[in-house]
């Protein structure tokens, strides 16, 4: 029996089985309109409906809460179904059958989740539609309007349906892509007979500009209005009155009018009510208008923190959740209201975790397993500077694709420069020339930025297009429009090389290239720095809980988020902090220098590219040498001299390192040879060597006693939540540590990342030689003070790291210990922690201990001869590498 409940449960995945396996019994009560609407668009009753399946779910989920749940918000559909009552009570299960989910124990396992959605919970109905971007939003979206208005002209005294709606687009680029609404044939979704029925009533008002004012009149219905979410807005006044705005405050109809007449002309707000808020033109007509739903598109570049605040925030002066909810509080003063506030997104998850009203979701990972998305294969160079990155990108692109067309469009690579001098100044004219040695003619390039003509404005609106000279383009240079909802099927690859500011933008430039294209799945190649493939490879995992090399095998256990509290007192430890101080002393140089170039290992310095076929099947990537140069400059002795100084000191003269170089053993030569064979190695080992062979560094340490926390309590909350695997969690109350609870334990749940580390965890607390016991491994965010700073070789940065367990013995010795698998034992940033753990346990009297995670799997952590079986094992290991 269970004892504990996920508190991440995914409701929207229970409605779709609930809908599914009582639709016979559901679709009995809908109207019949609605019930042709569906068949249309089933492509189990007519074969080339339009829809594709994903897009059909969430339209039956639409009609499935407006008509047999009456437009029931999330939270009240959820306690129905939990406590199988209302539309619920005459389900015999309402519960799908999954290890993860509900057993007798429902109550309490969906108690926290009721709770998330009190606490979200608007006036109005609020629903999340999650398809991932090129899945069709947009024709989602016009497919549900369309429908309300067709039901409404039908039914006009149903509140059920919405008269009006309002589409808020987060940009001006979604903004235009949010036309398709009105162009697209309605008759792809519509039968024929209802399409004359929505265009003899549709009233399109499209507030593209900021001093477009909004025309619809007053108590009017089957208005579509659709706006940029900063065009209609509600805002705070902060500045005294002028003698115009109390001109226009008078409550009289003639200031009314004047007022309206002014913002028509000037787009003014003029508007204002007795809290202090100011409301524009275009707010204050949709005020007059009944049953309006909203309709909210957060786009494909919204995700995490952003996706939350921009679908939750509700204080923000300039928050859109904030502006419809004064909307739907005048409506109803006027006797109406808003019908439902729609929001279209592209992930379910926010920072790993599931929004709590979406009612549908259809991930990246099955939009390409089942073809909806072409598949990617992403290729990750390391150890290649940019214009070699650009160089092969471009290559392997034109190999791969050329003049190949597709729906007869011309396949394109978006090439991603992190500012606009760079996109022009060093990124073009770099790809100009990768395109004269391949012979490939520059005008196929074109360079979209804020400083684009309209020539090239109109070009790039023209991508698609295979009648104008947009489709001629292949190679489009870009500046931050990834992020941006512009859609273009023909793209096949995205490069980008230096890694932005935004993480989250990876992914967001990535899924660019996605898009489907012709009836077969096509593939597409996707260039990225190896910084950058890490980067993509987290951001899929928190964003849409898949990876790039594989998914989750299906038959992994879930994992469940739990609550960790703090147990006080908190626990505090001595331990010393060290701090270094250095100085510089000259040397004389007295013999060659020698580099030691003939013994330099290679191979790190070769350069690679990893490909992997597809993203969403488990194949093994392949890894091969890129031949020929990666470097984008030669160097001559004469700009190595200089090159050299500038990191030696400006005290030390260029001819004495010309000297040092041409007399040293491996010669001129030789070092000119390899560092233009890879420029890291004149940072690696010969601006190292030339600074070692002229000074000494001098140190000394100093010792400073301070008292740390292991773990303190989070601010503004009772607990952490962490997200892992049950049988990896130890808990505080279970009944194995009554007796030993007290050794350990400083929060009340230790969730661990791997069987080795809770196998040391389990061994170290009924040690009868153990005082204390602390797994700390799992605070890594800044929650405790117990943490060593070290230098990483890789990154060639000072980084922080977080032992894993400190442990007390009986005779007061401290350790300081880390769990590693054994493949990670002779790893360089592996083993700079340990001299930097070592150092710091040194300091404090302690000892640090670096145990092998089969080691510790296998053995007894406390028999006698355990270091003489540590020492064997890692020997043993060692062989085995030799």
């Amino acid at each position: 029996m269970a004892t504990k409940y996920d508190t991440d449960l995914a409701f929207y995945q229970q409605l779709i089985w609930y809908y599914q396996t009582n639709k016979g019994r559901i679709q009995k009560g809908y109207k019949g309109i609605t019930k042709k609407l569906l068949a249309y668009n089933d492509r189990k009753t007519r074969a080339d409906a339009y829809l594709r399946p994903p897009q059909f779910e969430a339209f039956e989920i639409y009609v499935f809460f407006k008509e047999y749940l009456g437009n029931m918000s999330v939270r009240e559909a959820f306690d129905e179904w939990r406590n199988k009552t209302g539309k619920f009570v005459d389900s015999k299960d309402a519960f799908r059958a999954s290890g993860r989910l509900f057993d007798i124990y429902s109550e309490k396992q969906t108690e926290e989740v009721f709770k998330q959605l009190e606490k979200a919970d608007e006036p109005y109905p609020n629903y999340i539609y999650a398809l991932t971007m090129g899945l069709g939003k947009t024709v989602l979206m016009a497919t549900c309007i369309y429908y309300e208005f067709l039901l409404a002209n039908k039914f006009p005294k149903d509140e059920r349906f919405c008269h009006n709606a309002l589409v808020f687009a987060p940009d001006k680029t979604v903004l235009q892509s949010l036309k398709e609404i009105v162009s697209m044939d309605k008759a792809l979704v519509l039968p024929p007979e209802y399409v004359s029925v929505v265009d003899s009533n549709l009233k399109v008002h499209f507030l593209e500009d900021a001093g477009t004012t909004l025309n619809t009149l007053d108590d009017s219905d089957f208005n579509l209005i659709i706006s940029n979410d900063q065009k209609i807005i509600a805002k705070q006044r902060h500045k005294e009155n002028t003698a115009t705005d109390r001109l226009f405050d008078m409550p009289s109809a003639m200031s009314e009018r004047a007022s309206e007449m002014l913002a028509a002309v000037y787009g003014e707000d003029f508007a204002r009510d007795d809290k202090g808020l100011i409301f524009n033109q275009r707010y204050t007509k949709l005020t007059r208008l009944r049953q309006l739903g909203v309709y909210v598109d957060e786009a494909h570049h919204l995700f995490g923190k952003e996706l939350v605040k921009s679908l939750t925030d509700k204080k923000s002066e300039s928050s859109l959740r904030r502006t419809i909810n004064l909307l739907d509080e005048e409506l109803r003063r006027q006797g109406t209201a808003v019908v439902g506030c729609f929001n279209y997104t592209g992930t379910p998850y926010a920072n790993n975790k599931v929004l709590p009203e979406v009612v549908y979701a259809y991930g990246l990972r099955e939009s390409i397993q089942h073809g909806y998305l072409k598949t990617a294969r992403v290729l990750g160079y390391d150890n290649v500077k940019s214009e070699a990155f650009l160089r092969f990108a471009i290559t392997e692109f034109w190999n791969t694709y050329g003049e190949n067309k597709y729906e007869g469009l011309l396949p394109k690579l978006a090439i991603f420069a992190s500012r606009i001098e760079e996109a022009e100044e060093e990124v073009r004219p770099a790809v100009e020339r990768v395109l004269a040695e391949l012979g490939i003619d520059t005008n196929k390039i074109l360079v979209n930025t804020e400083h684009a003509t309209n020539e090239e404005i109109h070009a790039f609106n023209n991508l698609d297009n295979p009648n104008v000279g947009g489709n001629d383009k292949q190679f489009i240079i870009l500046v931050q429009k990834g992020r941006e909802g512009w859609n273009c099927r023909s793209l096949f690859g995205v490069a980008m090389y230096r890694s932005p500011k935004s993480k989250v933008f990876v992914l967001q430039a990535t899924m660019r290239c996605l898009r489907q294209i012709t009836d077969v799945q096509q593939e597409a190649t996707v260039f990225l720095s190896k910084e950058n493939e890490e980067i993509l490879d987290n951001e899929l995992r928190k964003n849409f809980n898949m990876e790039i090399s594989e998914m989750k095998p299906s038959t992994a256990k879930e994992k469940k988020t739990y609550r960790v509290r703090v147990v006080l007192p908190e626990v505090r430890i001595p331990l010393s902090r060290l701090r270094h101080n250095y100085a510089v002393v000259e040397k004389a140089l007295d013999a060659p220098l020698d580099f030691g170039l003939d013994e330099l290992d290679l191979e790190k310095y070769r350069a690679t590219v990893t490909e992997k076929k597809r993203i969403d099947r488990d194949i093994a990537a392949k890894t091969y040498e890129i031949s020929g140069k990666v470097d984008d400059y030669e160097y001559s002795l004469f700009s190595l001299v200089p090159k050299i100084a500038s990191y030696i000191g400006a005290e030390t003269s260029c001819v004495k390192i010309e000297k040092m170089l041409r007399g040293s053993v491996d010669g001129a030569d030789k070092v000119l040879e390899l560092v233009n064979f890879n420029e890291d190695i004149l940072y690696d080992v010969i601006i190292p060597k030339v600074f070692d062979a002229l000074y000494e560094v001098r140190g000394e340490t100093v010792e400073e006693p301070r008292e740390i926390t292991l773990l303190r309590k989070p601010k503004n909350a009772e607990y952490y939540e962490f997200s892992a695997n049950p049988s990896l969690v130890k808990e505080m109350d279970d009944a194995q540590f009554i007796e030993v609870a007290d050794k350990s334990f400083h929060a009340d749940t230790y969730c661990f990342d791997s069987k080795p580390e809770q196998e040391v965890f389990m061994q170290y607390i009924f040690a009868e030689d153990i005082d204390k016991v602390y797994f700390t491994g799992m605070f890594t965010s800044g929650q405790g003070d117990l943490m060593v700073n070290y230098y990483d070789p890789e990154s060639m940065s000072l980084r922080s790291y977080y032992p894993d367990f400190l442990a007390v013995r009986e005779d007061g010795t401290v350790e300081i210990i880390e769990v590693k698998g054994e493949n990670k034992l002779d790893d360089p940033v592996v083993k700079a922690k340990a001299r930097a753990a070592e150092e710091t346990a040194a300091g404090s009297r302690y000892v640090y201990r670096v145990i092998p995670g089969n080691f510790a799997m296998e053995n007894d952590l406390f028999a006698d001869d355990v270091q003489e079986r540590l020492e064997y094992w890692v020997a043993s290991l060692e062989g085995d590498k030799e």
